[in-house]
């Protein structure tokens, strides 16, 4: 085993053991008068979700509704905005193209009234304007082949965005992003060779954009496994192509070799933003190392696993991506913020690994809880090396720190025991919120009821106020010390208010 280490590094005094026995305590120190740093929130202030259509479905808009009352949630990205369910293009009896932007409207307007913008991927392609009957996987069966005619295309995207110029006004839309398809380095583009047909794709869609008004903001690549970005960056920088962002993806059951083609075993906790870093240097390395970039997937796994994302597991990972990921991308967006999702097909059961923070029904899972956790955290954060935790300032001076106990899937920690001390703060008691198998967990509920695959309402009234968080606890503070023992896969919120 290992002995205790003890670690100062201006403000946290950190005591970590590699393998923490039940009996050490880590001590970590804040002292309220050390420098900060900002912290935005660039892990929740951006969601992705099912396809555009279902953003008329109410009950879509009532989880984006509850997802917004605990975070920060400014945009949400969705596929499929030109689908033809949503009815956009078509062709009369002469072959000549027919726009209808009355879902659209729908879809964009339903979004502003519950407070957020799009970001809006632009794809796939309108059957009719395909050059091929190529389909995805999805349930929706999505077109996913170049257009037959790239005059076409270019009308089609000017007409979108003069539509929602003149419905919303310049400087709205300006606020929005135009993101160029979705993951072209898989079988989502059916052109060959991928790279160089969407190349094309994008600088037609790109022109075409700001062609309308230059201050439309456009990006991509939009690529799975943080690919492409230094070969994108330099083709827009060769060929003079807008680019306003760069946009790209990764999971955390995703593969070293797929990600960077090497063969080592990159856990889980920290595959996503091992792939921030490799893309933030990418782009600090190019020719536009300004470019902002925005991670607009990501997620634990890409798979269905309800031991991951409907489970407490999501409180100690999503909070060691923050730690990790800070101050090297502008924004990420998680995937997804709710269960309203087809690709698979129509949703079968409520808890089936589904990517969503609230599942079918709008009832809250752990990750739902997770986030309202750490959208608490403060604007400012505290400098060091505190492994598990993130130490914040909050606007109105309360110290809040998240600290968590992080076990791999299948997998069981040992209780981690934290003394925290709080150094020039003046406080007599801590505020705390807990998340782990017992608090803020639905499943137990779920299975003494017998997890019924079709809940009834009242059964789903149930379910949602047994997946509720328990109120804060108040504990006092010992010489400004408060003891805390996390179970595994637990996080906690404490909050310290100055006395008054």
């Amino acid at each position: 085993m290992h002995t205790t280490i003890l670690r100062s590094i201006a403000l946290v005094s950190l005591t970590l053991a590699a393998a923490p026995l039940p009996a050490q305590v880590e001590s970590i120190t804040v002292d309220a008068a050390a420098p900060t740093q900002p912290f935005p929130h660039f892990w929740e202030r951006m969601f992705g979700s099912g396809r555009a259509v279902l953003s008329l479905r109410e009950s879509y808009r009532e989880d984006l509704r509850a997802v917004r009352a605990v975070t920060a949630v400014a945009y949400v990205r969705f596929h499929a905005i030109l689908h033809d369910e949503v009815g956009v293009y078509s062709e009369d009896s002469k072959g000549e193209p027919v726009y209808n932007f009355s879902y659209i409207d729908q879809i964009y307007d339903g979004l502003l009234a519950n407070g957020v913008r799009p970001l809006i991927e632009l794809g796939f392609m309108p059957r009719q304007l395909a050059g091929a009957d190529i389909r995805q996987s999805f349930w929706y069966r999505p077109v996913v082949a170049p257009p037959k005619d790239y005059g076409r295309w270019d009308a089609l995207i000017g007409a979108f965005a003069r539509h929602l110029v003149e419905r919303y006004g310049v400087d709205e839309v300006s606020r929005w992003y135009f993101e160029v398809w979705n993951e072209p380095n898989l079988d989502f583009w059916g052109g060959e060779p991928r790279q160089s047909t969407y190349w094309t794709l994008y600088d037609h869609t790109a022109r075409a954009l700001k062609a309308v008004d230059p201050r439309l903001r456009v990006g991509g690549p939009a690529t799975a496994q943080a690919a492409w970005v230094p070969a994108f960056i330099e083709h827009c920088e060769h060929e003079h192509v807008p680019v306003d962002f760069v946009s790209t993806h990764v999971y955390g059951d995703d593969t070293a070799q797929d990600v960077f083609g090497t063969k080592e075993r990159i856990p889980r906790e920290r595959m996503v933003c091992r792939a921030v870093q490799k893309v933030h240097a990418e782009i600090q390395a190019s020719a536009r190392p300004s470019l902002p970039l925005i991670w607009t997937e990501f997620n634990a796994t890409f798979a269905n696993h309800p031991e991951i994302t409907d489970a407490p597991y999501m409180g100690p990972w999503l909070g060691e991506t923050i730690r990790q990921c800070d101050g090297l991308l502008q924004d990420m967006s998680y995937w997804t913020f709710s269960d309203v999702f087809e690709e698979q097909g129509v949703v079968k059961t409520p808890f089936y690994g589904g990517f969503g923070l609230l599942a079918a029904g709008g009832i809250p899972k752990p990750a739902f809880n997770a986030f309202a956790l750490l959208h608490q955290l403060g604007e400012q954060r505290f400098g060091g090396a505190a492994e598990g935790a993130l130490l914040t300032r909050r606007a109105d001076g309360a110290l809040v720190v998240a600290l968590w106990n992080y076990a791999d899937v299948g997998a069981t920690a040992p209780v981690r025991k934290v003394a925290l001390t709080v150094k020039n703060f003046d406080a007599r008691t801590a505020s705390v919120e807990s998340l782990d198998e017992e608090h803020g967990n639905v499943h137990k509920a779920y299975e003494k009821m017998g997890s019924p695959r079709y809940p009834t309402q009242d059964q789903i009234a149930e379910l949602r106020a047994a997946a509720a968080l328990p109120a804060p606890e108040s504990h006092a503070l010992r010489n400004g010390t408060l003891d805390v023992a996390i179970p595994s896969q637990g996080l906690i919120l404490v909050t310290i208010l100055a006395k008054r």
